[in-house]
């Protein structure tokens, strides 16, 4: 598969691997060493999985460097507003010992929380992800 070449120029590996359902510690680590090792190169989480720690680790002690592994996580349903966004990006960035995020997302433009005011917070939630971008910490957006 092909790389896809995002709006601002950035390559996104054509296949990414999931760790939606990997709860367990131990396992993370191991089951992301090895999708690394066998080759995949785009590796998708999210803070409400509860796993960006353990793929923090796995990454560490994975022998391919930091800049060929593309990563995205995800800012959850929960979290909307610049400095609520802020505070959840350092959060994702800390647990997963990385000095940048490749992507970042929005996981969900309009959860039932923020239905009624959905898009005044994703404006000021997407303004707080525009400034990370600005600074270098995150690659791409969305």
């Amino acid at each position: 598969m092909e790389d896809i070449k995002l709006n601002n120029g950035i390559l996104m590996p054509g296949i990414g691997f999931g760790t939606w359902k990997i709860k367990d510690y131990n396992q993370v680590i191991d089951v992301v060493k090895n999708a690394i090792e066998v080759g995949y190169r785009h590796i998708d989480t999210a803070s409400v999985y509860g796993n960006e720690e353990a793929i923090g680790i796995a990454l560490k002690e994975s022998c391919v460097p930091r800049e060929d592994i593309f990563v995205t996580t995800k800012l959850w349903n929960s979290v909307r507003g610049y400095n609520e966004t802020i505070c959840a990006f350092n959060e994702s960035l800390k647990k997963l010992q990385l000095e940048y995020i490749d992507l970042y997302l929005i996981h969900w433009p309009s959860p039932l929380e923020f239905r009624d005011c959905y898009q005044e917070k994703n404006i000021e939630t997407y303004q707080a992800l525009e400034k990370l971008y600005s600074q270098g910490k995150i690659k791409a957006i969305g």
